[in-house]
């Protein structure tokens, strides 16, 4: 390892470790910027990675090292779990399938065979029931089978960007150590259904960053008497890259806001107090449900790289890939649902975020951020903020255009445990995008595509084939002609694309698991569900928005988490 360069016989201030952190309503005091080296650089970014072997304490300091500076190292006593604290251990060691799963990553592209499969046989079953009259149902299908072809168009574009991108990068598959501070934020509501996967995405962190991230901080965020605070510090007590801080229930946030965005808010502050808002830094979002690979640390690892070469011309945010591993799944039918997600960030996320404006949001999980752009914006957004990621992702459009972008790094979460959980989820969401959509405080134009995306959503259950069908019946006729036969290609594509997107999401999820593997029959059954899946979807947005048309006290539900 490379000695750390040499600092000059002055003074170097000792980082503070708050007490009781953050008094209330108020932003933890900032002490005067520690003086610059004669390198430039701030006098703590010259001390060793964090977890790296420490002196014995009697070793006298390194040749032009301060013994100052050799004291900031020691390893600070483990608190109460009332309070802010650091606390000590080792990492973990990687496993071989670690290494055999980011070779696997690394060797994915999206396939669109079953698209190319899937129009001709809908556009000529349509075309066969079609005639030249239609009944009264026809301009209501019109309309709903026809609305969502922007969407598609957007999709396709991005999964044909993400191949591109993909074929042209070079592999990323050496975990070389970067020199930027990597600190992982993994809010978490601290109760005792959610730790285990608390845990398990903690120890992913501890045993696979490090590989690539010497200058590594994990800060697990906790509310102050939350039910799991004990088994928590103790999971802090497995690594000194661990930080277990707690949000006092005193703390109000300038806008009075609540739940995630509280948390995030608190600790973002805290990272201001201890002049952490800088270049070389860099902040990662994560849930508290969902842990990482080594191609996880190789990928963003290598991105990083990328943007303290670009300099001036670096990016500031990044999003990965967010899977689903079968064996973190106690419910498969929740599990096939889900295929839906990781397919969205090589598609709509990848053709927005990957082209330097995320207008279609971001999701709070793989979200790489730069701190000295996070502190321009926080995390304040206000009482009724419940989907703050997305709101993030606006603001950050109209302050940094064209400096978002994607890189192929895999996170590995779990889908709900239940049904009810699931709907649960989809009720959030769709419940905080609604009213971030009528967000008056965000300009329409950065609005325009989440809006069009939630109009979507909501307008789903009412194109479903189910009800289509009740209401021509209701109507004396079940004829789906549509008023201009021109839409069928688009209806016809519309349908070959939502196939595409669970056939490839469950590819996706299926290679992340241990038996990278499909069953026979899971593609069977991923597109023979779709239909049930579609009023899965469409209940939980339905739900939410009768939430906000309710006007109904926002809550942040967190839903039990599998380990």
């Amino acid at each position: 390892m490379t000695p750390p360069p040499a600092v000059p016989q002055r003074a170097v201030p000792q980082r503070p470790v708050p007490q009781r952190a953050v008094p209330q309503r108020a932003v933890p005091q900032r002490t005067a910027a520690p003086a610059m080296n004669r390198q430039g650089r701030h006098p703590q970014a010259d001390r060793p990675p964090v977890g790296a072997p420490q002196p014995p304490a009697t070793a006298p300091p390194r040749s032009g090292r301060p013994a100052l500076l050799d004291a900031m190292t020691e390893i600070i006593r483990m608190p109460a779990p009332s309070e802010t604290s650091v606390l000590p251990a080792t990492r973990l060691p990687v496993s071989a399938s670690a290494s055999r799963m980011a070779r696997r990553h690394d060797a994915w592209r999206p396939r669109f065979w079953i698209l190319f499969v899937t129009f001709p046989i809908v556009l000529a079953a349509t075309l066969a029931q079609s005639v030249q009259s239609t009944g009264p149902l026809g301009p209501i299908v019109t309309v709903l089978w026809t609305y969502p072809i922007i969407g598609t168009l957007v999709g396709l574009w991005g999964a044909w960007i993400t191949r591109r991108r993909l074929t042209n990068a070079p592999a990323d598959d050496v975990a070389a150590p970067c020199p930027d501070r990597l600190v992982v934020v993994v809010p978490t509501i601290g109760r005792h259904d959610t730790y285990p996967a608390l845990e398990r995405a903690v120890r992913s962190y501890i045993t696979y960053l490090p590989e690539c991230f010497p200058r590594l901080r994990v800060d697990v965020v906790i509310e102050e008497g939350c039910e799991a605070a004990e088994s928590i510090a103790e999971l802090g007590a497995v690594s000194r890259y661990i930080r277990v801080v707690t949000v006092p229930r005193s703390y109000r946030t300038p806008n009075g806001t609540r739940f995630k965005s509280r948390a995030n808010h608190y600790v973002h502050e805290l990272r201001l107090a201890q002049h952490e808002d800088r270049d070389d830094v860099w902040i990662l979002h994560m849930d508290d449900d969902t842990g990482v690979g080594l191609d996880t640390a190789v990928s963003m690892a290598n991105f990083i790289r990328r943007q303290r070469a670009a300099g001036a011309d670096g990016k500031h945010l990044a999003q990965g890939i967010l899977t689903y591993p079968r064996e973190n799944a106690r419910n498969r039918l929740t599990w096939l649902a889900d295929a839906l997600r990781p397919v969205a960030d090589v598609t709509t996320f990848s053709a927005f975020t990957g082209n330097g404006t995320p207008l279609a949001g971001v999701h709070g999980e793989l979200l790489l951020v730069r701190a000295s752009v996070e502190a321009q914006i926080g995390w304040d957004f206000g009482p009724d903020a419940i989907v703050e990621d997305a709101q993030f992702a606006l603001i950050f459009s109209r302050l940094h255009p064209g400096r978002s972008a994607w890189f192929p790094g895999r996170c590995y979460g779990a889908s709900p445990a239940s049904v009810r959980d699931f709907l649960k989820q989809r009720e959030r969401w769709a419940w905080g995008l609604v009213g971030l959509a009528f967000n008056a405080n965000v300009p329409l134009r950065d609005r325009l595509f989440i809006g069009y995306s939630v109009l979507s959503w909501m307008i789903g259950p009412f194109g479903h084939i189910g009800f289509v069908l009740l209401l021509g019946a209701a109507l004396g006729s079940v004829d789906t002609v549509p008023i201009t036969l021109a839409v069928l290609p688009i209806w016809a594509l519309n349908m070959a694309y939502a196939v595409w997107l669970y056939w490839e999401g469950l590819r996706m999820n299926v290679a992340v698991s241990q038996r990278g593997r499909r069953t026979w029959w899971e593609g069977l059954v991923v597109i023979a569900l779709i239909p049930v899946f579609a009023l899965m979807e469409g209940i939980g947005g339905l739900r939410g928005l009768y939430r906000y048309l309710r006007r109904t006290e926002n809550t942040f539900v967190v839903i039990a988490k599998p380990a």
